[in-house]
């Protein structure tokens, strides 16, 4: 019984944190930072403030919660290729990671930290860990898994990490961040990866 009873409530805690979670998403780019209050989250959440306050004592660490959660969509794990292949496994990981960047959600949240972080010292002081993202881990172990196989050689396998996913990023992403009727279709994103794989395999492929 004694181990019972932190069990659920381990699984209540984690409940409520979803609900404040998708209630912030929706609310957030809907309203902007300053006009989402935690109390009308809390409301959208079915929670009490008590209960949010538990989790994210300031509005500033649910808002870096929330932008890092919608990275972490369409809630799984991103998957880590078998190594032997350097080409598909990086293929693999790149159209992952294609897929959280063309999420509306992700494109208004980012634009969200933009333009309200220099009104808002407390955003403009969030250190956003988006090494925690599961597309960016992912890649990070996969290379070191591969490095460590043979087929990579890189005296730093976090920056061949970042570089790849800049590639893919400045390709189907920055544009539409910056201009709001730019569209890139299936085809072009395709290509976009291929080039950013065959770049990173022609530069760290042993």
């Amino acid at each position: 019984m004694s181990r019972a009873i932190p069990e659920y409530h381990r699984r209540v805690a984690d409940r409520n944190r979803s609900a404040i979670l998708a209630a912030a998403t929706e609310l957030f780019p809907e309203n902007g930072y300053d006009r989402t209050s935690l109390a009308h989250i809390a409301r959208n959440a079915g929670v009490s403030k008590a209960t949010l306050f538990k989790q994210f004592p300031t509005k500033a660490l649910l808002f870096e919660a929330t932008v890092l959660e919608v990275g972490r969509t369409p809630g799984r794990n991103a998957t880590v290729p078998p190594p032997g292949d350097l080409h598909s496994g990086l293929s693999t990981l790149g159209r992952e990671y294609a897929e959280v960047l063309a999420q509306p959600r992700t494109i208004a949240l980012i634009r969200l930290v933009i333009a309200e972080s220099p009104r808002f010292p407390e955003l403009r002081e969030r250190a956003f860990d988006f090494g925690t993202l599961p597309a960016l881990a992912a890649l990070r172990h996969y290379l070191r898994v591969e490095q460590e196989a043979g087929s990579v050689r890189a005296d730093s396998t976090d920056i061949a990490a970042t570089q790849f996913l800049g590639m893919i990023a400045s390709a189907i992403f920055w544009p539409r961040l910056v201009h709001a009727g730019w569209s890139i279709d299936a085809k072009d994103t395709s290509l976009a990866i291929e080039e950013a794989v065959r770049t990173i395999v022609a530069r760290y492929g042993a």
